[in-house]
């Protein structure tokens, strides 16, 4: 039996636990671990802003910043053809799912602003609620499936495919799970906090309808 596991950063935009799926039996071929979010907010000096803190937009004084994180472990069974071939049929994937979010306010930054950055967070917690349904799915259809290696190390070149199948898993669910063009359509909406509109009811109709009014990127979303 064959494993590889590949960590990776997730994009996402700039978020409550469920370890359900953990709770299956070792043996079960797609297994799924969502972590808790982790939160942090941060006040800043704008004339001398953290080195840590992602740069904000131009116009910008505050930001949201979310990172959707996965880490993909496959496990594949070979079957040795001769010296340089083998068949490698996967066997079990497994996914670690994690939230990371942190809001960067300027001291004293209005109630306006820090309401919208929070408007942001919950828009980054709403994708996350599902964000193990949609592992899980991936995940599962790559269970079964069968991929030729060849070379004169079978096991490297075995090794080597577990990984790109575990790099596939990520990627796709780093597209799929992708939460911007809600967040860019909460900032239209809100005109980054700057019109009045309350953020709750931004953030309401950004979810609702950004199937329908989701704008082309102009701008990072989380500010």
């Amino acid at each position: 039996m064959l494993c590889v596991l590949l960590g990776g950063l997730v994009f996402g935009c700039h978020t409550s636990s469920d370890f359900s799926s953990t709770r299956q039996p070792r043996e079960a071929p797609v297994l799924v671990n969502k972590k808790p979010v982790a939160f942090a907010s941060h006040t800043f000096d704008p004339a001398a802003p953290p080195t840590d803190m992602p740069p904000l937009a131009p116009g910008e004084n505050a930001e949201c910043d979310a990172n959707f994180l996965a880490r993909a472990s496959v496990r594949g069974q070979p079957r040795r053809t001769d010296n340089t071939h083998a068949t490698v049929t996967i066997t079990q994937v497994i996914v670690t799912l994690q939230l990371q979010i942190n809001i960067w306010l300027p001291t004293g930054a209005t109630q306006i602003v820090a309401e919208h950055e929070e408007g942001h967070r919950q828009i980054a917690e709403y994708y996350y609620q599902t964000a193990d349904k949609l592992a899980e799915r991936i995940a599962a259809t790559y269970i079964g499936k069968q991929v030729e290696v060849t070379g004169a190390n079978l096991d490297a070149e075995s090794a080597k495919m577990l990984l790109q199948v575990a790099t596939d898993i990520t990627n796709e669910y780093a597209k799929e799970l992708n939460s911007n063009p809600t967040q860019l359509l909460y900032d239209a909406i809100t005109d980054h906090s700057r019109n009045g509109v309350i953020a709750k009811d931004a953030v309401d109709h950004a979810l609702k309808n950004t199937a329908i009014e989701s704008t082309q990127p102009t701008s990072s979303p989380g500010n």
